[in-house]
């Protein structure tokens, strides 16, 4: 009797959300060094031939798991509704603090995404795809976009130029980051409020450096 794992028939498509969403899964739990086209087809229960006809080697599977994590990204900055009805407008001030500490919650809870998004396996190898890039940019014009908008209304810094701006609060929030991610404070009670203060505080710098209207 064969002891080899039951193979499962998927359409085209599901395959492939079957195979991201089963690589996101171990990249959640291993980290990088735990993904594998073959460890993958195995996960999902196909041959080890089926993953190649959506990813033809490792780092484009890692490509396609960051443009998702840019996908996801883009779609939790629109669900804060920062430009959709009258009401959302009307207090600028909450809608930015509501930036930063949804930047700082989505990140820390899913590390080895967030590593893999803006660390050195993709980007710094030069190893990024059209897909990603595709995904990716975009998610920081939106961001541009935010900052502008603030500025406009007042509640950042009108006088600066909006791209430097925009990098600066996004470095700074990314070094809150990885203070949690590389463990220099930890996801407890205890530290959650050290890294709540330092939002407040970033907040609060960028705030005052908005002109009184």
């Amino acid at each position: 009797m064969s002891t080899s794992p039951e193979k499962t028939s998927y359409h085209h498509g599901e395959l492939y959300n079957s195979l991201l969403n089963a690589a996101h899964r171990m990249l959640a739990e291993g980290g990088i060094e735990a993904l594998s086209l073959r460890k993958l087809a195995e996960q999902v229960g196909v041959s080890r031939t089926a993953p190649y006809h959506h990813f033809k080697d490792k780092n484009e599977l890692l490509c396609a798991l960051a443009a998702d994590g840019f996908q996801r990204k883009q779609a939790a900055i629109e669900q804060l509704s920062l430009h959709s009805t009258p009401s959302a407008a009307s207090n600028p001030a909450q809608q930015f603090k509501d930036f930063v500490y949804d930047y700082i919650k989505h990140a820390t809870a899913n590390p080895e995404l967030y590593d893999l998004m803006f660390g050195r396996p993709i980007w710094k190898t030069g190893n990024s795809n059209p897909q990603l890039q595709n995904h990716a940019y975009p998610v920081f014009q939106q961001q541009l976009a935010l900052i502008k908008n603030w500025q406009q209304q007042g509640v950042l810094d009108s006088e600066a130029d909006t791209l430097r701006l925009s990098q600066v609060i996004w470095s700074t929030l990314h070094g809150i980051t990885r203070l949690v991610i590389d463990g220099i404070y930890q996801n407890n009670d205890s530290d959650q409020k050290h890294i709540k203060a330092m939002c407040d505080c970033a907040i609060s710098q960028f705030l005052k450096a908005a002109p009184l209207i």
